[in-house]
Order: C-alpha cells, then structure tokens, then sequence
C-alpha cells in the first residue's frame, strides 16, 4: 500500500519519494506527496525532479494499485528513480480552507449533504432542503462565529465499524466513506469534550479553523424538488 503523506501532515510542501510504477506519461511514487481528486476536492498539481530530469505533475487521481500522478509532456523517471515532489502550495492551501469550511457548513445547516465541490476560491455543499434558508445573515453570522473561535481540527483514525455502531457519523446521502480497508479516518473540528463537528473525510484541512480566514455566504440555488445548493467563497 502506497503511502499518502497528506493523510497526516497536509502543510508538508516537498516530500522524496521512489518511482514504483510508470505507464504513458503517468507515475507512482512511494510515498505520495500529492492528494488524488476525491470528495469532491481537487487532485494536486505541482512538479518532481530527479537527477538528469524534472517533470510537470498535472493531476493527482486515484486508481487500484495507489494515487497515479499525471505528468505534462517530456521526459518520465525511471522505476526505482528517487525523486523530489513539490505540490502547488498555494492551490492545496486554499484547498484546505475551503475544505474546512464547507465542513463549518455542514455544522451550520444541519441537513443531509447530497453533493459538494471545491475549488481554490470557492465550494459549494448541496442540501437535501426542500425550502430556501429563511435567514442567511444567520447562517453567515454563524460560520464567523466558527472561524472566530479559531477551533482545532484534528484526525484520527477508527475500526471501519464505527461507522456501523453510529451510521450519523456520515452526513452525505449519496456517497459512502471507502469500505475494505480495515479503517476510517475521521476529521474532528472542536476538542473531544466540546466537538463541533465529527465526520469522516480524506481531504486536507487545516489544523485550526482561525485560518480559514474571511468567508462570504454566496448565492443559493434551486437544484431540483428536494436540492439547495448552496455556496460559500473564500474572501483573500
């Protein structure tokens, strides 16, 4: 099992790593720098080098035997190759912002999720709301709350059959956490004694909500009988 460095250290910015698979302008690298596109967050971009060569990562994306990294044209490492990853910091930084964020949504509209999108400025969660939020300077309210009190984010990891013993855990309707490897990694914002919030995720956050910074309540849409999708944008 290849393993993602991001999974408990995402403010790492340059990590070594070895070439164990390559295919047409793709690699695997051991240990993986890079987060692979997935609920609904980007996958990274950046670049790696190695003795004699350097290469553009274009994307990150998931596949059966690890995340694959998606090279710009030119020349590929070798297997067994040691190479230097470097992500786009600045992308995964937003990323974690925003990522956060939307989880502070979830806390604040406390509804069933049935989808979501990040982007390095923006993200949007779609609520199974039947009616519009009859007051949004509230919820806004809220959320500055949140980042204000500048709460911890935490993860841990958990037996897979803590998800049965307590199916709330899962706040989306439409997409499960991964089953099969023994583990879910859950994302906690708040202490154990005074949580806030506790779901599972695989994304990148950052480690207290204070650095979020300013956010903006966007525009709210009707996305069929039962859908509100609702936006929230990242404010410098």
């Amino acid at each position: 099992m290849i393993t993602e460095l991001h999974l408990e250290d995402p403010y790492l910015r340059t990590a070594p790593g070895r070439v164990i698979e390559v295919g047409d302008n793709w690699v695997r690298i051991d240990p993986t720098l890079f987060y692979a596109t997935g609920g609904g967050q980007p996958g990274d971009t950046g670049h790696l080098s190695w003795e004699g060569g350097a290469a553009i990562v274009e994307n990150c994306e998931k596949g059966e035997g690890g995340p694959i990294l998606r090279l710009g044209e030119g020349a590929l490492p070798a297997i067994g190759q040691d190479v230097v990853q470097t992500i786009d910091w600045d992308r995964r930084w937003a990323h974690m912002r925003m990522h956060t964020a939307l989880h502070l949504l979830s806390v604040v509209i406390p509804l069933p999720v049935t989808g979501g999108s990040i982007s390095t400025g923006k993200g949007r969660l779609d609520f199974d709301m039947p009616a519009p939020p009859e007051d949004k300077a509230a919820i806004s309210a809220a959320l500055d709350d949140l980042v204000r009190r500048d709460l911890a984010v935490t993860t841990e990891w958990v037996d897979e059959t803590a998800l049965d013993a307590d199916p709330g855990l899962v706040k989306t309707l439409r997409v499960q956490p991964p089953r099969g490897a023994g583990r879910i990694r859950l994302v906690r914002i708040g202490t154990e004694r005074e949580q806030i919030d506790l779901q599972p995720c695989g994304g990148t956050h950052v480690s207290r909500t204070g650095e979020i910074g300013r956010l903006r309540l966007g525009k709210v849409e009707k996305k069929g009988g039962q859908n509100r999708r609702v936006y929230l944008h990242l404010d410098a």
